[in-house]
């Protein structure tokens, strides 16, 4: 929508109109440019789009912006991105029309502004913070920053594009809402990569006060399928702390380990940590049944206190707590109590048992605990126990041993890819500083997890040497002092006036000049991508969102960032397409530490599953999946593999960064998609049950169902087939065994369409066995809710037995005899009548058709027609308790179960 000059009282609408993008648009471009023309067309004044990095986010806001013919302020994050909007906007043409600047006083009719011009305060704390409290901040703003309110107001009705406005959420979000509510007439554009359903209530609530209901752009994958940006892969890099940093963590887990065997000493206090436990989770749900009034239901604990129960099923699968009644064991529950664990039951026995004791065995028993939190992060108050700096924790994020793998990785990339390679490494900082407390002084590098380590080690790597390694930071550009040089000697000759020199300490050498970042990082980014240097080191505030480098094709994530908006940039930077490479791979690495033997040894790996959460890349298989799934498909959310199998696993991974073909053909670039999350349930057998539990069969090709003896048929059926001996011996082989797993997939499936609650049914279920063994099932066509319906019901029943209300009987036909003759006369027995009774397993009846009489008949149908014959059997019955008794917690199939999602 064109505003026209008519339209305002005064403005550079007719100059704007008078510009235009020539380059033309993408298709999922034009859809977001007409879905915010329309939010703005219906009288909305605000609104906010969702596009994946390298998507054109910058184009978007700014034809945007241009459209609505008022005099434009964007504010960005930082400077790298400041100067990626000025230079866009030249690329609008004619040239020089509308002119873009970044003067707070708007002379401009196009200016771009860091967010940190507005919010400078005159606190001693740089952020207004110290004496804002509930009031206003705008009040406390630096004089520069109430010049640049002033100018807005003055401007007139403006159109303000907010960029990487995930950063209002973390930030600078109560500042930016005070200035918009102070320019009621602006019109307002956010523009982030960072997906809504991400954010927490906190976000959510300040996205709705500052742009309403958001505009969704085409997903990743999708950009990705069309051709738009660059397939990728995901890699980790795994690694144990250096042998200092070990030693400093096997001496904190000494001190925890020896703690803890105390505490499970029935002679802890008055009464044992594990007397407490089976009494708090085990007795109590057992009073449930008992019909004890003050009992709580497993159900209902794990729904009020989720971390509690979760930690007391961990201290099951440790075999120091019998499984409470009711209780099931999922995925995330088959691992070693974590220090949150601990955490969490020993708040609870200090507060609820150990605190109001008079004895002083139990006071003992608290400065124990008090004294032994510390090695693991937390410690104990008067209000329980909170959070505290985890000096193990700081070890693994910063630890040695992730520089190096860092090297690693570059070495076996520049391997790969020769002089094409273009690897960006990202730390959290450049240099430590004074970050690094006493207490780990001798025991982490002063610069560990810095920038400037980073290049030393590549610089130092005779492997890497060559690639030119350089560090672009917001104050610092250095390399190696030849490599410092080179870099001077082309700086001069693109930019003649610059005066640079080169400084060297400790053996690196530092550009020094009368220059900005603005201009340091312009220049370091041309010689980058020229090649003549293929490693550069940055931080994630500079380089890590927004920084433009369409030649990155590796990415290393050094940072400790696990917020969706951080990560989302940072994987961003390598999936721009590169004119020099139309094939372009990119291969996104993160480096994770775990140690072995702590609580808190596996922090760095549950930032790693952080950083993976929401986030889809395709796994190996050729399926686009989100977590860490899409990095190895054997990785757990809840915990690293042993260590011992690192190097195995890190073999692969570098073996997999070669692979870019492959990459390329999994992502199927260019094939249709749907665009849609779906969920998907995975299912692991043990060996010994693989050769018995076929995945699937098709809808169409319904096998014989075993029933009570022998299998289910018609008596007609039954009886002619007595003249055919030979059909009936494979008829019964059919039925016989464990049922394959799409048999039940099917059940569960027509049994939601029949009630409702899917609008199609087993025709739309897919099994299909992963090339790691695992089986993979889903129901396609949905949405996401009722995928995620399907899945959670088809893992119910084939998962561990817990509260069901229903039960269902599977009987199961026993494999028949090697000898034909012995076939023969089974067959002759069932045909007659005179088999002997099947054994039977019971499955629980999910939850949704649990709720009245006709689902149940629903699901009893679909489980007679693909699974087994037999009827629904409440658990509260006489004859459900008995069964209940011996078959609580037991899984009807050999089986374990996660729960992913996808997308098509």
């Amino acid at each position: 929508m064109d505003v026209s000059a008519a339209d305002l009282d005064d403005g550079p609408a007719t100059d704007l109109a008078a510009v235009g993008w020539a380059e033309g648009f993408r298709n999922y471009q034009v859809e977001a440019l007409s879905a915010i023309e329309a939010v703005f067309a219906s009288g909305r004044s605000r609104c906010w789009t969702v596009l994946p990095p390298g998507a054109g986010k910058t184009l978007v806001g700014l034809e945007s912006a241009r459209r609505l013919g008022r005099a434009i302020v964007v504010f960005v994050p930082n400077t790298a991105i400041q100067g990626q909007w000025m230079r866009t906007w030249e690329r609008f043409a004619p040239e020089k029309i509308v002119g873009v600047g970044a003067e707070r006083d708007l002379r401009q009719p196009v200016t771009v502004l860091t967010y940190q011009s507005l919010a400078v305060f005159d606190d001693e704390n740089g952020d207004g913070s110290a004496k804002a409290g509930g009031g206003s901040l705008l009040e406390l703003l630096h004089e520069n920053g109430r010049a640049l309110v002033a100018a807005m107001r003055e401007a007139g009705p403006l159109t303000i594009v907010l960029d990487e406005c995930h950063h209002l959420l973390e930030v600078w979000g109560r500042l930016v809402a005070e200035l918009l509510d102070e320019l009621s007439d602006a019109t307002v554009l956010g523009l982030t990569a960072t997906p809504p359903e991400t954010l927490t209530s906190r976000q959510a609530q300040l996205v709705e006060r500052l742009f309403g209901a958001p505009v969704y752009g085409a997903s990743l994958p999708a950009v990705v399928r069309s051709g738009f940006l660059a397939p990728f892969t995901e890699l980790a890099f795994l690694t144990t702390p250096s042998p200092v940093e070990a030693d400093y963590i096997r001496g904190q887990a000494e001190r925890f380990a020896e703690f803890r065997g105390g505490l499970l000493d029935p002679s802890f206090a008055s009464t044992g940590f594990l007397a407490w436990c089976d009494s708090r989770f085990v007795v109590r749900a057992a009073g449930v049944e008992a019909g004890d009034g003050g009992a709580i239901a497993w159900g209902q604990l794990e729904r009020q206190e989720p971390e509690l129960a979760g930690a007391a099923l961990r201290l099951h699968h440790a075999g120091l707590l019998a499984l409470p009644p009711g209780a099931r064991v999922r995925e995330e529950h088959r691992q070693a109590p974590s220090a949150e664990d601990w955490v969490a039951l020993l708040d609870d026995y200090v507060g609820n048992c150990l605190s109001g004791s008079a004895e002083s065995q139990d006071a003992a028993a608290v400065a124990a605990i008090r004294a032994a939190l510390p090695s693991i992060g937390y410690r104990l108050t008067a209000r329980g126990i909170k959070a505290a700096q985890s000096p193990v924790d700081r070890v693994l994020a910063r630890s040695e041993a992730k520089t190096d793998g860092a090297v690693e990785i570059v070495a076996a990339e520049s391997g790969h890819l020769g002089d094409t390679v273009r690897a960006l490494l990202l730390c959290d900082y450049e240099r430590a500083g004074g970050t690094v407390s006493a207490a780990l002084a001798d025991v982490l590098d002063p610069q560990a997890g810095g920038a400037l380590l980073a290049l030393r080690r590549l610089v130092e790597d005779e492997r890497t040497a060559d690639l030119e390694p350089m560090l672009v930071t917001g104050r610092t550009v250095a390399a190696a002092p030849r490599s410092a040089a080179a870099f001077v000697e082309w700086a001069h000759r693109e930019q003649p006036g610059l005066a640079l020199a080169v400084e060297v300490r400790d053996g690196i050498g530092y550009v020094v000049g009368a220059w900005s970042s603005r201009t340091w990082v312009t220049l370091a980014t041309r010689y980058f991508e020229s090649g003549r240097s293929r490693a550069l080191v940055g931080t994630r505030a500079l380089l890590g969102e927004g920084w433009d480098a369409r030649r990155v094709n590796v990415v290393i994530d050094l940072t400790s960032a696990t917020t969706t908006g951080s990560v989302v940039q940072m994987r961003g930077r390598g999936l721009r397409l590169d004119p020099a490479w139309q094939a372009k791979i990119t291969n996104n690495w993160t480096v994770v530490c775990v140690a072995d033997g702590h609580p808190k040894g596996a922090a760095d790996w549950h930032r790693f599953v952080r950083k993976h959460e929401g986030h889809l890349a395709v796994n190996g298989a050729g399926e686009i999946v989100s977590g860490i799934g899409h990095v190895d498909s054997a990785f757990s959310p809840y915990g690293p593999p042993e260590t011992g199998r690192f190097a195995e696993s890190n073999a692969a991974m570098l073996i997999r960064a070669g692979e870019r073909d492959e990459t390329r053909r999994r992502w199927a670039i260019g094939t249709p998609y749907t665009d849609e999350l779906v969920h998907t349930i995975r299912v692991s057998t043990s060996r010994a049950a693989q050769a018995t539990v076929p995945v699937s069969v098709t809808s169409a090709q319904l096998r014989a169902l075993p029933a009570a003896s022998g299998i289910a048929m018609r008596a007609s059926r039954r009886f002619a087939l007595w003249f055919t001996p030979g059909k009936a011996v494979r008829i019964l082989a059919e039925a016989a065994g464990e049922p394959p797993l799409g048999t039940l997939g099917f059940a569960t499936a027509d049994a939601l369409k029949a009630c409702g609650l899917s609008p199609v049914g087993a025709e739309a279920v897919s099994a299909v066995t992963s090339p790691d063994g695992t089986y993979r099932l889903q129901l396609g066509g949905v949405d996401k809710a009722t995928s995620l319906r399907f899945t959670q019901a088809l893992d119910e029943l084939i998962g561990p037995i817990a509260e069901p209300r229903w039960l269902i009987p599977r009987f199961h036909l026993a494999a028949l005899p090697a000898d034909r003759r012995a076939q023969r006369a089974v067959a002759r027995a069932w045909l007659l009548g005179k088999a002997p009774h099947n054994a039977v397993v019971y499955h629980a009846v999910p939850a949704p058709f649990a709720r009245g009489v006709r689902r149940l008949e629903a699901f009893a149908v679909a489980w007679n027609r693909y699974v087994s014959a037999g009827r629904p059997l409440a658990s509260a019955s006489a004859e459900g308790e008995g069964i209940m008794v011996t078959h609580r917690g037991s899984s009807p199939l050999d089986v374990t179960t996660t729960l992913r999602v996808s997308w098509n």
